[in-house]
């Protein structure tokens, strides 16, 4: 039994907060002003995007009943 399973909204949580945490500390330590580390930041923001609307694009609805066998209800 893990402490922490690794799953898809797990590793999501994981990268939102290393970005947050390094929006927070750089915003505090004054060092964002800096373009390597805004670069480095919007960098990590984007491929973020990129990698989020990948998996809602390629993800199918799955259903929860299977067509071959139907169901009969009419009593």
């Amino acid at each position: 039994m893990r402490l922490f399973p690794i799953n898809k909204n797990s590793i999501a949580l994981i990268i939102i907060a290393i970005i947050t945490i390094g929006f927070f500390t750089a915003g505090m330590f004054e060092v964002l002003e800096y373009f390597i580390i805004k670069a480095l930041l919007f960098s990590l923001f984007g491929g973020l995007l990129i990698i989020a609307f990948w998996h809602a694009l390629k993800n199918d609805a799955k259903k929860n009943s299977p067509e071959d066998k139907l169901q009969d209800d009419s009593h």
